[in-house]
């Protein structure tokens, strides 16, 4: 299993926010996926959690950075959020 601490582009801060939530591992993560992780930090830890916080997750989920995200996962991802907002 692989530590979050050793997740290129995933900080301490993140690390933390995900651990307060019950994800240890890349692998926890992975089955948890990017948005439902954002979801949980977001209603238990940091109701500011914000768009760049979910592409860090997501590029982590992909093994990638953040930046490298394609255009079409970043759009689905922005819109997810911005559905959040509007709520």
């Amino acid at each position: 299993m692989m530590s979050l601490e050793d997740v290129p582009g995933i900080g301490p801060v993140t690390v933390k926010k995900l651990k307060k939530v019950g994800i240890e591992t890349l692998e926890q993560l992975e089955e948890t996926g990017s948005m439902n992780a954002f979801l949980k930090v977001r209603e238990m830890v940091d109701k500011g959690a914000c768009l760049s916080f979910l592409y860090g997750l997501e590029g982590a989920v992909q093994r990638k950075r953040s930046k490298e995200l394609s255009f079409d996962t970043k759009e689905e991802l922005r819109c997810f959020v911005h559905s959040l907002d509007q709520e």
